[in-house]
């Protein structure tokens, strides 16, 4: 098999994956408000070391603006996130988690972890981390020849 061959059947498993991925996320955090976009959303807010405006937040993830700006407006009405004013950009709030949201990221983080553990199970770490760093090097080739989605 060519490698053109090898490399559209990895991306049509990526493509499963991420199907597959985002289904068992909302089984696992449904009950606390999340989806799986919510959560990854929360956790792309919870783990940046320093506050984001959606913006920031949207193209770090590889996501349109307009989306990461949807879910955003979704976890405030949920008291999960809040805007506050941006010292650098009048318009552009910055996303801060409230204290409910940090327990709610704590929550769906305990979960995942015995949840990965056990997907991971059989599975050697070498070949996860030679994975990982196949996916990295298809993303940033993608990066450097496609615009972020807006």
């Amino acid at each position: 098999m060519s490698s053109t061959a090898t490399l559209t059947d990895l991306i049509l498993e990526t493509f499963r994956l991420n199907g597959r991925l985002l289904a068992a996320g909302d089984a696992l955090v449904g009950d606390l408000g999340l989806t799986s976009a919510r959560w990854q959303v929360l956790g792309a807010v919870v783990l940046s070391p320093v506050p984001l405006p959606v913006a920031h937040v949207a193209r770090n993830m590889g996501l349109s603006r307009q989306n990461v700006q949807r879910i955003a407006n979704e976890l405030e009405a949920q008291g999960i996130v809040r805007f506050a004013p941006n010292p650098h950009h009048q318009r552009a709030k910055l996303v801060l988690p409230t204290a409910r949201g940090q327990a709610v990221y704590e929550a769906a983080s305990a979960r995942q972890e015995p949840w990965a553990a056990a997907l991971a199970d059989g599975v050697p770490a070498h070949a996860v981390a030679a994975a990982v760093q196949v996916l990295r090097t298809l993303r940033e080739r993608l990066e450097d020849e496609t615009p972020p989605p807006d």
